[in-house]
């Protein structure tokens, strides 16, 4: 009997030892690794809940978890989507010690096109260490398809054309909501010119009218996104430093980026300099292309809570001494300052997941005179001293549910530019007197709109809808008497409605093909309304504003084919845009210019129809773990349908092809590019447009990292020194205008040393 109870006792003992330690393997915490399911990388700021505790992940993707029997846990996270998983499935997760999540189809970044619903065709340019050095923003977006520029220098002031879209037919913005506005009248100052290159990370363009959330996209949008703040769980010293020599126009730049990462502040200061001189062309003639350009600024992050952050960006870019062989004047000074506030809230309780709100200011003075031209005979010394004012907000709620998200917000922009031109007589019966024009009348606009994009998932299809409704008003507060006697009223106020629908059909994982339907109205710009005869179009006709302008309307379809593997990706977008209401230009006869040297008066005036058509065909291919290469095909055609005549300044049909190496594991990267121009004969001859001939160009270069912080570049542009000149190029002033070309063989070596 004592044998029984002792043997009982025993095994009841072994189960007790054996329930201690089950339990407290069990009771023990365990830390389980988050990880995208792709890359196997841990994915930081995961949201969990489990048994009433709630926490992010780590840097690293960790999270420290005591099992509970019957527990469910709960993730959340903007990019990977809601996700809840069973008692089962998160002790299979202690046990392996990693929980591999797949981006949701909702949440996918823009770059993954298959199985985004991204609003019409859209495209991203990462900024690398080398284009931070660039000067000019409008130089650098050449090299996305279907984007080329306005030149009316020969290094400074590019205006970016989108599809044949320019000016403010393009929404040009700052993280999503930052504008800047040219306060010459000849846009030597664009929007893109004001951009603080090396504190971008990235540049999103979004081709039509079908994404409205930063503002009336009519022809498209670029969106340029400045670097996020990086903290660190340990406050860290950061920075970068680059340098570059181009030998054409003897260019030397230089950027660099300094500041400390912590782990609830991260701050950074930023400065660049370049300047440049006159280049030599394909044919040996010298360019007038001197230029000189500082900017700096800082920025600061700051996470007031694991949920919200908080920043500043403050920006000054002076640009001094640049050549306009182009213009009647050369820009003297240009000094913009932009400031913005940011604010961002992510939540995880409800379907609101995120809340991000930003108010900005920007200020442009500019001066600009005609000292330097060379003028036989001179009659006149001419200063222009102007200047723009932007001012801001815009506040958006997203919004997670089951199989779709929604954003919703409002925004405000108001707009400003005063300005005069004195002339100084010096020949004739007029001579020693000063005379002052009033360019912009200190003319103003207001919009104010609300906007809302709901992006749907289904199986094998996704769908958005887009919508906006701005209130837009504009005045002249100091109008010219000669330009009140033309017009009887100078105010004006419009409401207008923008929409855009659209899917994409998902065959497979691979092939897909998207359909969108947009229609956008734009109000028209302070230049269109109230421009007071200044010669600021393609002809040297002086432009008078028109504020009894009507909205102009654009209807447009595009049509997105892709197919992607894991080596191959082909993309085909064709578009077609018709156009009410065109805002174009024709001359009066019946007014007389301001200045006996102009050829006479071009009023701006609505064109009942006009039509944009066109296509962008790109294949990449990643032939081995060595080579991969890039071809792209991009035309627009544009047809003034009330004159019966081409549109004018679209840019002709153009081949790029791009050639990739990859050695020495990614150290060494080789690059071999080749566009080919088309002839342009297309042509708007009632605009004084001049036929472009074909051209080929050929770009090389050999990038090196020598090291995780020293990185080199060597190369050379132009490499056969073709001489070339592109459509879009303004020709130089004078008698035997000729176009301006661009620079001939050019070689260049670029030196970064980087810690970020």
């Amino acid at each position: 009997m004592r044998k029984i109870f002792y043997n009982s006792g025993i095994r009841m003992a072994y189960v007790l030892v054996l329930l201690v330690v089950v339990h407290t393997a069990y009771s023990q915490e365990k830390i389980i690794k988050i990880a995208d399911k792709k890359t196997e990388l841990g994915i930081a700021d995961v949201h969990y809940q489990y048994d009433n505790i709630r926490g992010f992940s780590d840097k690293e993707g960790n999270i420290v978890l005591s099992f509970t029997e019957g527990a469910q846990l709960f993730l959340s996270h903007l990019q990977y989507g809601k996700v809840a998983f069973s008692a089962n499935e998160v002790e299979t997760f202690v046990e392996k010690g990693v929980l591999e999540l797949q981006q949701s189809s909702t949440y996918l970044p823009a770059t993954v096109v298959l199985v985004h619903p991204t609003a019409g065709d859209k495209r991203k340019m990462k900024f690398t260490v080398q284009n931070k050095l660039a000067h000019d923003a409008g130089n650098l977006l050449e090299s996305v398809p279907s984007i080329s520029t306005i030149r009316k220098s020969g290094a400074y002031g590019f205006d970016p054309v989108l599809r044949g879209f320019k000016y403010d037919q393009i929404n040009l913005v700052l993280d999503g909501s930052q504008t800047a506005s040219a306060a010459c009248p000849n846009r030597m100052d664009p929007a893109a010119s004001q951009i603080p290159i090396n504190m971008v990370t990235e540049a999103e363009v979004l081709k039509g009218p079908h994404s409205l959330r930063y503002g009336n996209a009519f022809g498209g949008t670029i969106n340029f996104k400045s670097s996020a703040p990086d903290f660190k769980e340990k406050s860290t010293p950061v920075g970068r430093l680059g340098t570059s020599y181009e030998s054409n126009g003897n260019i030397f730049r230089t950027e660099g980026v300094a500041g400390v990462s912590g782990s609830k502040v991260d701050f950074r200061m930023f400065g660049a300099y370049s300047t440049g001189d006159d280049y030599t062309d394909g044919d040996g003639m010298d360019i007038a292309a001197r230029f000189n350009r500082l900017n700096w600024g800082g920025k600061v992050g700051v996470k007031i809570s694991q949920t919200q952050n908080v920043g500043v960006l403050v920006s000054n870019n002076i640009a001094k001494d640049v050549d306009f062989p182009a213009l009647p004047m050369d820009l003297r000074e240009d000094n913009t300052w932009l400031v913005n506030a940011s604010h961002s809230a992510v939540f995880y309780d409800k379907a609101l997941s995120s809340w991000n709100t930003s108010v900005y200011g920007t200020m442009v003075d500019h001066l600009m005179d005609n000292y330097d031209k060379v003028l036989d005979p001179r009659m006149v010394d001419a200063i222009t001293d102007a200047e723009t004012r932007n001012y801001g907000g815009r506040t958006e709620l997203r919004f997670d549910f089951n199989k779709s998200y929604l954003y919703a917000g409002a925004d405000y922009r108001f707009e400003s530019a005063d300005g005069y031109r004195e002339r100084t007589m010096l020949m004739g019966p007029m001579a020693g007197k000063v005379l002052s024009d009033n360019v912009w009348q200190d003319a103003e606009i207001k919009r104010t709109g609300l906007f809302g994009e709901w992006h749907i998932a289904q199986p094998g299809f996704q769908f958005v809808v887009s919508g906006r409704l701005t209130i837009n008003s504009s005045k002249a507060n100091n109008p010219d008497p000669r330009f009140e006697e033309i017009y009887s009223g100078l105010k004006s106020s419009q409401v207008h409605p923008s929409l855009s629908v659209g899917g994409t059909r998902l065959f497979n994982e691979n092939i897909s093909l998207g359909l969108w339907a947009g229609m956008a109205t734009r109000s028209p710009g302070i230049a269109e309304r109230y421009i007071n005869q200044f010669p600021i179009g393609l002809d040297p006709y002086e432009m008078l504003g028109n504020p009894d302008l009507d909205p102009e309307i654009n209807n447009q379809l595009d049509l997105v084919f892709r197919y992607q593997t894991v080596k191959t990706n082909i993309n085909i977008n064709v578009f077609t845009s018709v156009l009410r209401d065109y805002i174009s230009s024709e001359i009066r006869e019946d007014l007389q210019p301001a200045m006996n040297t102009s050829p006479g008066v071009r009023q701006f005036v609505n064109i009942k129809k006009a039509l944009m058509t066109g296509f962008e065909a790109n294949w990449t291919q990643q032939y081995n773990t060595f080579l991969s290469h890039d071809l792209g095909l991009v035309y627009t055609h544009g047809q003034n349908q009330q004159l019966d005549e081409p549109l004018p300044e679209i840019p002709p049909m153009e081949f790029h092809y791009h050639l990739m190496g990859n050695f020495v594991e990614g150290k060494v990267k080789p690059e071999i590019k080749f566009r080919h121009a088309m002839k342009q004969d297309r042509i708007a001859t009632s605009y004084g447009e001049n036929e472009t001939p074909a051209f080929s160009v050929v770009d090389a270069k050999v990038s090196w990292m020598m090291s995780r912080v020293f990185n080199a570049t060597a190369g050379v542009q132009n490499l056969f020194d073709e001489a070339y000149y592109e459509h879009l190029a303004r020709s130089v002033r004078g008698a035997g205008a000729r176009p301006i070309y661009s620079p001939g063989r050019s070689f260049y070596v670029t030196l970064t040393i980087s810690f970020l």
